[in-house]
């Protein structure tokens, strides 16, 4: 064997064990079983040296490579006191450890691993609570004891007489269900004091857990309920004793409720909310973290620390900025920006205003949802869009209460959370379209996050406690307003945003859905131009709509199929004509002409306002010898059954007046039918459409085809204002109507049309139907210039700078 050099009585060159699974500590008595022919020589040329051998663990992912062995750095100098052979051939040796030793190099891995160590000194600084640590892990260690633990003799007189917290951690180590990986942390700390508190947190540990273990064997060995509180209460007060004592920074229960600490600080909670939180905690403090109610009560906290209470993004106040950007996202919608632009001027001279609540109403497809986005881009703010529709529950605004398992804050506070600041652009997307059960009325609860004045300490059921909602922009969208309960829509400033005309819809086309397109199907680099009359015939032979959202289907359509054609290798197309475009698309799917119709008996042509725009409806009326039945068909409401009925009675008290015998309204069953009868009707406005066309058939003269109308009539004959106007005139202008009879109060509604709405288009206003009857009917226009109507009645086309007038009613 080979001569050690010894530095006092310590060896700098010693034979080397590797062991598998298994940690030796200094200060240790252990048995160890050994195998193989290399180890097992090693052991015998110990026993026959100087007895001294360095034991290390060998680990899965090498720090030092012997002779293919893979162990840690880090291990225990010790001395084999005996050594006896195994009937298997291996051996039994007992090791005493000795001191803590680090290997520096590789000396010889033939016949035996033979390395150079040198011994790491351990010192520890003496501190005020050292004695008192020392004395408490000794404690819980004896706590230990009656948990089925069962250490030699010699180990407990050891732990006894301990008063080094190195010594006292490497002899509690042993003994603690512990992984060798875990073990060998423990070796490798250099620092006692460090590795005495790392040991008691192990210890507390494997004590609470086997906690209930405990009460058990109490129970069996104890039959008084007495002794076993009085046992377990002093047990609990032990623990907390030295938990409290140890003051252990490894645990992470303790780690856990100091960071909580630090964020309640850092949050800049209102006083309410801290004192919620601080009270939390300490009940956090209290709850055994295997606890079901640990969760919930640190979910709690981690909601309510990670809400943006003091956080908000800073307004970008440039207007001259903010109307560019509007106007680089959205072609006209012009009362929309002007009201975007007029809240930034007010908070820039007034820095405390609260956030406007909006609601944007309109038909789909005119970039309400877009439009949000893009006053979130121009004030500097983080968007939030939550869609409302089909919501039923008003837990979803709410949140739930915590005493629900799984409860969660509502859809408003998640949102805010998630977007970490208090004054974002908050979008209600489809608010007409809440529903509501058994579990509540959802539109209900956004009384109170709408409403300025209660906004600012809004209550979440899940937070408990108020938050300011005051400088959030929160901006609703609807198709149509009367879905919406009277109390949410009289907190919202209602803005309308009407379809638009088919020269806006060719130049949004130009501007925004073209490039769009070619940029999605891949044509960005190719030189493929849409001409303008390629985009007219898209507009009104392909689309039906008040929006764009099918104007932008039927382009991309386009560009599919010249991509396609482009990868087979087809001859390129420069520009896209209107023959070009029936060619991919296919036949035309709608007609608004009505040249080729012909003037009718019986059959007036009315203007009716749908989720989609406007559209022309047909007002059919005929008649047989009966007793004054009427019957009415096409899916008609009960509103517009009514109009029909009034306009009946109407000509019956007024028939002399347009030369209809008495006899014949009384001795007739009369059918009214409105085409296109799988679609549900409604509204007041057909009224005067009906009158025309029952004066039509009593005296059998046709009705212009090219004279639309609307209007609601009443009994006395009067024509009252309607809704949906500038869309009911855009409906008749693609279907080639030349004159339309409007109500004398709806004069001012055509303030915010633009003049080529009017190109080859009359108005007549009216303030009895009268009139209509007399304009609409073919034998009755020379008589209109006789009539009452004079020539203020038939507007100018060029002259409309009326007052603005609000409609009283919708159709």
């Amino acid at each position: 064997m080979k001569s050690f050099k010894f530095v006092g009585a310590i060896p700098t060159v010693v034979p080397i064990f590797p062991l598998r699974d298994m940690v030796v500590f200094p200060n240790i008595l252990i048995p160890l079983f050994l195998r193989g022919s290399r180890v097992v020589r090693l052991a015998e040329s110990v026993v026959e040296g100087d007895n001294l051998v360095g034991l290390f663990y060998q680990q899965s992912r090498p720090r030092l490579s012997l002779g293919g062995d893979e162990i840690s750095t880090v291990g225990t100098l010790a001395r084999i006191q005996q050594v006896s052979r195994l009937d298997n051939g291996g051996l039994k040796a007992v090791a005493d450890g000795i001191c803590r030793v680090r290997l520096v190099k590789q000396l010889q891995t033939d016949p035996y691993l033979l390395g150079e160590v040198q011994v790491i000194e351990e010192k520890c600084e003496p501190v005020e609570l050292m004695h008192t640590l020392v004395q408490s892990m000794a404690t819980l260690f004896r706590i230990s004891l009656t948990m089925g633990r069962h250490p030699s003799e010699y180990s407990l007189t050891m732990i006894e007489k301990a008063d080094d917290p190195g010594k006292l951690a490497d002899l509690i180590a042993v003994y603690l269900p512990l992984k060798a990986s875990v073990k060998q942390s423990l070796l490798e700390t250099e620092d006692p004091l460090e590795r005495l508190r790392k040991v008691s947190y192990y210890l507390n540990t494997d004590v609470r857990n086997s906690q209930p273990k405990l009460v058990t064997q109490s129970d069996t060995a104890q039959g008084s309920p007495n002794l076993r509180r009085q046992k377990e209460m002093g047990l609990r007060q032990q623990m907390r004793a030295v938990q409290k004592d140890l003051a252990a920074e490894d645990d992470p229960q303790a780690a856990e409720i100091k960071e909580f600490q630090q964020k309640i600080a850092e949050a800049e909670m209102p006083d309410d909310a801290v004192e919620i939180a601080t009270r939390e905690l300490q009940r956090l403090e209290r709850i055994p973290p295997h606890s079901p109610e640990y969760t919930v009560s640190r979910t709690y906290l981690e909601v309510l620390v990670s809400l943006p209470w003091a956080t908000a993004t800073a307004d970008n106040l440039d207007i001259n900025r903010a109307y560019a950007i509007l106007n680089e996202d959205h072609y006209d919608l012009e009362k929309v920006k002007d009201r975007i632009l007029e809240f930034l001027a007010v908070h820039k001279l007034k820095q405390d205003n609260k956030g406007p609540i909006l609601c944007l109403v309109g038909p789909p497809g005119v970039g309400k949802t877009s439009l949000g986005r893009s006053i979130a881009r121009t004030l500097g703010r983080k968007f939030i869009r939550v869609s409302l529709g089909g919501l039923r529950d008003e837990a979803e605004i709410r949140g739930h209460r915590r005493t629900y398992i799984g409860a969660m804050p509502g859809r408003i506070i998640q949102e805010i959370r998630r977007a970490g600041t208090k004054n974002p652009v908050f979008m209600l997307d489809e608010v007409d379209k809440i529903g509501q059960d058994f579990r509540g009325d959802p539109s209900a609860a956004l009384l109170e996050v709408l409403d300025p004045e209660q906004n600012n300490a809004f209550v979440d059921h899940y937070v408990d406690t108020a938050f300011d909602l005051s400088n959030v922009m929160f901006i609703a969208t609807a198709n149509q307003l009367d879905p919406v309960p009277a109390a949410l829509r009289d907190r919202m400033e209602v803005i309308r945003i009407p379809g638009y005309t088919d020269e806006e819809k060719e130049k949004i086309a130009e501007l925004f859905l073209v490039p769009k397109a070619k940029e999605n199907n891949g044509l960005k680099d190719v030189d493929v131009k849409f001409a303008p009359e390629a985009i007219r015939f898209i507009t009104r032979s392909f689309t039906r709509e008040a929006g764009v959202r099918n104007l932008e289907r039927e382009i991309s359509a386009v560009c599919r199929k010249i991509a396609r054609e482009m990868t087979q290798e087809r001859p390129s197309r420069a520009e896209i004509g209107p023959e070009t475009v029936e060619e991919l698309l296919g036949p035309p799917k709608f007609f608004f002409d009505l040249a080729e119709e012909e003037d009718r008996v019986g059959m007036a042509t009315g203007l009716a306002w749908t989720e989609t725009g406007g559209d022309i409806i047909f007002i059919e009326v005929t008649g047989f010898r009966g007793k004054k039945g009427l019957t009415m068909t096409g899916s008609l409401g009960d509103v517009m059954q009514e109009s029909a009925k009034a306009a009946v009675s109407y000509l019956r008290t007024h028939c002399g007046m347009h030369g209809i015998p008495e006899n014949l309204l009384s001795e007739s069953d009369l059918h009214i039918h409105v085409p296109a009868g799988a679609i549900p009707k409604d509204g007041p406005s057909a009224g005067i459409t009906i009158a025309v066309a029952l004066a039509s058939f009593f005296t059998g003269m046709p009705v212009r085809r090219d004279v639309a109308m609307t209007g609601e009539l009443t009994l006395r004959g009067r024509v009252l204002p309607i809704g949906g106007v500038k869309e009911k005139l855009l409906a008749a202008r693609r279907a080639g109507v030349r004159e339309v009879i409007l109500p004398e109060k709806n004069r001012s509604s055509l303030r915010d049309l633009p003049d080529y709405v009017f190109e080859d288009m009359s108005i007549h206003f009216i303030n009895d139907v009268d009139e209509a009857i007399r304009i609409a009917l073919v034998n009755e226009i020379a008589a209109a210039s006789q009539c009452r109507l004079s020539d203020q009645h038939i507007l100018p086309l060029s002259n409309r700078q009326q007052p603005e007038y609000r409609a009283k009613g919708r159709d």
